[in-house]
């Protein structure tokens, strides 16, 4: 489908679904960004649905202004994945032992490494820049600061919620590796500091949703944002860098006679801002739940634990500011799916998934997700499918 317009207060919000089937407070949600007085922009993704501060799937164009409650509070949280020259015949019948050794490599949930993990200790990995990122930390809100030795252990770890591992195949029978996490501890913690000194801002005591609370250009509350903002953002990137690095370690190990070799990596942020020009304009571009799909561009648009994901190359849709869904997208909260499933209802929706069954990830089962396919066929005219991934091991936090 293309897109549909739906009025706002401000600009046209542009929907790439039905706005029938968007829940009501979602929708309310979206006019209520539609309000804004500095909004230029809202393209509304497939995946769409209720978040806490501001809509999943919505893309947000701002100008002199951005709302970090409309980032989230997992700043540059994304996806990698990368292409190996492994086949699926190369892959054992009992895949537990490949998910055990996983785990033990990528601490999950609130783990963090024992001893702080380093680019220098992997192939290839590059380490310039390194000492400079974690010489800025120093720069950023005092507030955090005491989070540091936090910070340094959870660098290379998973995290919980919807973040994974997995091992999947690919319609060619090409085995690939897949991970999902951002900026853990350290970014919640900038993101919850800075929306909280946003509301206090006089410019924000009439707004219509005070999570909706923005930061102005030229002040210095938005210059230390903007700082810590990329800074996370940067966080992000280097923690699903190097947990893939470790990943592709235990994939060497297990596959020594195979000699894997590996693509390089498509990595993409889906929670977060980006400086970009259209129409004349140059503006901020806050992408929560939404991957950037300019021209060419690579990105992952992953489903549910139980059914698969997509490789994709963006098409450049300037209507859509560059940009397609970073996932299926829930279509129930999680305690709706608490509620509903049991651990047995987990276990068939996710045969054939070596993965974790239990009651502590009914939240994340497959059925609490809107159909992955619906969503790509929503998105035709942002993104061209390169690949189609099956999960195989799926380790989550």
């Amino acid at each position: 489908m293309s897109y549909v317009e739906i009025p706002g207060a401000r600009t046209p919000i542009r929907m790439w679904t039905d706005p029938a089937a968007v829940e009501d407070v979602a929708l309310r949600q979206l006019q209520n960004v539609a309000t804004l007085p500095w909004i230029k922009g809202l393209a509304v993704m497939p995946d769409v649905h209720y978040g806490k501060g501001a809509t999943v799937g919505s893309v947000i164009a701002m100008q002199d202004a951005v709302c970090p409650a409309a980032v989230g509070v997992d700043i540059g949280c994304g996806m990698s994945a990368v292409r190996t020259s492994l086949t699926a015949g190369d892959l054992p019948g009992d895949l537990s032992r490949l998910r055990s050794k996983i785990e033990q490599a990528i601490p999950v949930g609130r783990g963090m490494h024992e001893d702080p993990v380093e680019p220098g200790g992997f192939h290839g990995l590059a380490t310039s820049g390194w000492e400079d990122f974690w010489g800025r930390f120093d720069g950023v809100a005092d507030a955090v600061h005491f989070r540091r030795s936090r910070a340094v252990a959870q660098m290379g770890t998973l995290g919980s919620g919807n973040h994974f591992v997995e091992v999947c195949v690919s319609d060619d029978d090409s085995v690939w590796l897949m991970l999902h996490s951002g900026s853990r501890n350290i970014g919640k913690e900038l993101a919850e500091h800075h929306i909280g000194v946003a509301r206090q801002l006089p410019h924000n005591q009439g707004l219509v949703d005070r999570d909706l609370a923005i930061f102005v250009a030229d002040t210095p509350q938005m210059a230390a944002y903007r700082n810590d903002l990329f800074w996370a953002q940067e966080y992000a990137k280097y923690n699903r860098t190097l947990m893939m690095a470790l990943l592709k370690d235990v994939v060497r190990k297990e596959f020594k006679k195979a000699r894997p070799v590996f693509e390089p990596e498509i990595s993409c942020h889906h929670n977060y801002v980006s400086e970009e020009r259209y129409d004349g304009m140059d503006l901020l571009v806050t992408r929560k739940g939404a991957i950037r799909a300019g021209s060419g561009e690579y990105g992952i648009i992953p489903g549910s634990m139980g059914t698969g994901s997509y490789i994709v190359r963006g098409l450049g849709n300037e209507l859509a500011f560059n940009s397609a869904s970073h996932g299926a997208g829930r279509r129930m909260s999680r305690n709706a799916a608490k509620r509903r499933f049991s651990a047995q209802d987990l276990e068939e929706q996710t045969r054939g998934v070596e993965c974790r069954k239990d009651s502590g990830v009914v939240d994340e089962i497959p059925a609490a997700y809107k159909p992955i396919e619906q969503v790509i066929d929503q998105q035709r005219d942002l993104v061209q499918v390169v690949a189609k991934l099956k999960q195989v091991v799926c380790v989550k936090g």
